[in-house]
């Protein structure tokens, strides 16, 4: 039996994973819906995967920030989970409680990932890395939690940008305290 992959990333409804100017984490759109129900999806035992590129921000972010929400307890939880990280270019030691450095493509190393883990897997951000994935027809489950807002003068790091074309059907979706969309669908490449 494989282990599930799960994509999950962040997005405004104009399709941007962050944003600069005055927008804060979670571009102010948190509530306790949405913080409660991602500590019950982080609370489930899983394998985090990450590219060296959302690595080193998860890392730097966390290190020099001592703002409460950037510690929300999913936060913490998925940092104390298991994590594998891709990379190429990284060096070890990682600064990650139980995080192992695997050099190689990440294609190759999530099929095999795929086929030896005991519990599923889950990335978060790391967008280039789930684009080839999905190419790949790695990804079982794409989940985009959607904020209700526009970010286009300021938005930052395009989902799906240069990615292939790709079917969607949808699995699951939730209401998140009255304005976040959260949509899980099974991605298939658009033939």
């Amino acid at each position: 039996m494989t282990a599930t992959y799960t994509a999950d990333v962040f997005s405004s409804l104009d399709g941007f994973g962050t944003a600069s100017g005055d927008w804060s984490g979670y571009w102010g759109k948190q509530g306790p819906e949405l913080l409660d129900h991602r500590l019950q999806q982080y609370g489930e035992d899983q394998r985090m995967v990450f590219g060296a590129n959302t690595y080193r921000t998860f890392v730097n972010f966390l290190a020099s920030s001592d703002v409460p929400e950037v510690r929300d307890p999913w936060v913490t939880r998925m940092i104390d989970l298991p994590a594998t990280v891709v990379s190429t270019t990284l060096d070890g030691p990682l600064d990650w409680p139980d995080g192992t450095l695997v050099s190689g493509d990440a294609v190759d190393v999530v099929a095999r990932l795929k086929e030896e883990s005991e519990v599923p897997l889950r990335s978060h951000g790391s967008l280039s890395m789930n684009r080839a994935l999905m190419a790949a027809g790695l990804v079982d489950r794409l989940q985009v939690t959607v904020f209700p807002v526009i970010t286009g003068e300021n938005g930052l790091d395009r989902i799906f940008e240069g990615a292939a074309d790709f079917d969607l059907e949808l699995i699951e979706s939730r209401l998140l305290d009255g304005s976040i969309q959260e949509l899980v669908y099974r991605p298939t490449l658009h033939a």
